[in-house]
């Protein structure tokens, strides 16, 4: 490898560049490097925990690539973040994580002793398809931007000539338009029908949620299940991005969340960290395109004892109201699903009292509930102060109408999805 500067001030991107090189190393891999010099490919390398510094010129990068060798635990809900942000500025991402040490013949440029291993498999690759899907990246950004800034207009003297043809191309795309809202529409219907339609709510336990998304569909879901007589599983989980790709995703999370498993007429309840375990495994099996993951966080509640077991993967922390107290974030290690393949969870037990709540919910809330305040931690906002000692049903009520009349910039908004639950 040869050592690659980076800078220790930021600057801002003034001209296109085609690849951005983030990573947490002091260098840059000698045949990627290489590769771009001989492909005429301008890059620059960046730390990537200075991301967010460059993140308002994103239109002046064409993709990017994040090397992750050696990633922290604790780093992956920024890594998670700094994917989320270039999916919605429609910017292609080539994750690699390990040196494998699979020497692969390479027809770009001299062969190594070894070769990269991208997204969560350990399979390798070599340079040549790093170069295939750097090419595809490119080209798909390069084509994008340059219809949406050059739109192809007629010439003025033959402006009148295409008038009819015009107003008749509108039309065809009103019509579109309209089949397509209806087609959305009909689609988060089809989504909410995945939601649980009553909650398990009694004299004892009361239970309430929001579900708020950003389009038509979302990239959340959540659920409330009675696993057994005394025992109560729920969930929410948030694929990142939102949109179609994400909620179809969310359909899949709902299926392969296993609470339970039944052998014959005796079943065994699963931990929720052995949970989090089968689901990452079995996303992480699908392989799926476009480097798409998600956070969760799931829970267990024991209706008669009132002990709460909890786990999560990569997702925010349950938060412990309790009267007369401040309120609790219930912190806990767990990564991120879908980018890791072997991954071990772990879980905690916490001991409920009447009076508590526990709240859930995805980083779409944070606006409303509160936001890490560097360094001293996370700080709750005022609104969730003024509202979290209400009785959970109209506690909700007000989160729901506080996460509505948010005024957020559109590039801003996200899916809003929590689940509270108190104990009298």
């Amino acid at each position: 490898m040869e050592k690659a500067e980076l800078l220790s001030t930021i600057e801002v991107p003034k001209k296109f560049t085609d690849v951005l090189y983030l990573t947490n190393q002091q260098q840059i891999p000698s045949d990627i490097k290489r590769l771009l010099k001989q492909k005429k490919i301008s890059f620059s390398v960046r730390p990537i925990d200075k991301f967010f510094q460059i993140r308002e010129r994103l239109d002046l990068i064409g993709t990017v690539i994040i090397d992750t060798v050696g990633l922290e635990v604790s780093q992956q809900g920024y890594l998670s973040r700094i994917i989320e942000t270039l999916e919605m500025n429609n910017i292609g991402v080539i994750l690699l994580n390990e040196r494998m040490e699979m020497p692969v013949k390479s027809f770009s440029v001299s062969p190594a002793k070894s070769s990269f291993s991208m997204a969560n498999t350990l399979d390798s690759v070599s340079i040549d398809e790093i170069w295939v899907r750097l090419s595809l990246n490119l080209a798909y950004r390069k084509k994008s931007s340059e219809f949406a800034v050059k739109p192809a207009m007629p010439p003025k003297q033959i402006q009148r000539i295409y008038n009819n043809k015009l107003a008749e191309q509108l039309s065809m795309t009103s019509a579109l338009v309209d089949n397509l809202s209806e087609q959305f529409r009909l689609a988060g219907l089809v989504q909410q029908d995945f939601l649980p339609t009553k909650l398990p709510s009694t004299d004892k336990i009361k239970w309430a949620t929001t579900f708020l998304p950003a389009e038509w569909v979302s990239g959340d879901i959540y659920d409330v299940v009675r696993v057994d007589e005394e025992h109560i599983g729920f969930y929410v989980a948030d694929v990142v991005g939102h949109g179609i790709p994400a909620a179809l995703l969310t359909i899949f999370l709902k299926q392969a969340l296993v609470m339970r498993e039944t052998t014959g007429t005796n079943y065994r309840v699963f931990s929720p960290a052995e949970v989090m375990k089968n689901l990452n495994t079995h996303m992480a099996a699908q392989k799926l395109s476009g480097y798409q993951f998600a956070t969760c966080c799931y829970c267990l509640l024991n209706t008669k004892t009132l002990q709460l077991t909890y786990a999560r993967a990569g997702h925010p922390y349950p938060i412990l109201i309790r009267p007369q107290q401040e309120p609790q974030q219930l912190e806990i290690r767990g990564s991120l699903l879908g980018i890791f393949g072997k991954v071990q969870y772990i879980d905690q037990t916490i001991q409920l009292q009447p009076g508590d709540k526990l709240l859930l919910y995805s980083d779409g809330a944070e606006s409303v509930i509160g936001s890490i305040d560097y360094p001293s931690g996370f700080k709750f906002s005022e609104e969730f102060y003024k509202i979290k000692d209400l009785p959970v049903v109209e506690m909700m009520d007000k989160f729901n109408t506080l996460a509505q009349g948010q005024k957020i910039d559109p590039a801003e908004v996200d899916d809003i999805t929590a689940v509270a639950v108190e104990v009298h």
